[in-house]
């Protein structure tokens, strides 16, 4: 899961997986994931990671990318609260972590400097230690 990445390049174009136009409406959210597939990995924001994240999708491009964030600033803030980025990566699936092991320890490494852990985040973190 952790290769490089060129962050030129959209999710649809690495991936090789263009999704189909809505046969129907669609919600607000699956509309915004359709746009940010779209656009170059290298200009998602904070907010548009925790979003897809959140969603597991391009999961293998953008925890690695998500994780680099949080090396820097472990509780950037998208568009909810402080951590939500943290959040969002803590709660991928227990298989998730499974197929990137040097990603999970990373992660294990950002919480153990973690002085002090939001209340928002720290269900979540607990929960990730506890795998």
């Amino acid at each position: 899961m952790t290769r490089l990445v060129n962050r030129d390049r959209s999710l649809e174009e690495l991936e090789r997986d263009r999704w189909a136009a809505p046969s129907g409406g669609e919600t607000r959210l699956t509309a915004a994931v359709r746009e940010l597939r779209r656009k170059p990995i290298g200009s998602l924001t904070v907010e548009d990671m925790r979003l897809l994240i959140r969603q597991d999708v391009g999961l293998a491009h953008l925890l690695p990318l998500a994780v680099g964030v949080l090396r820097v600033d472990p509780l950037a803030e998208g568009d909810m609260y402080e951590g939500d980025l943290l959040a969002a990566v803590l709660t991928r699936s227990a298989d998730v972590w499974k197929e990137a092991p040097e990603l999970g320890r990373e992660v294990r490494m950002i919480l153990s400097d973690l002085a002090d852990v939001p209340p928002a985040v720290k269900r979540e973190v607990e929960a990730f230690l506890a795998q």
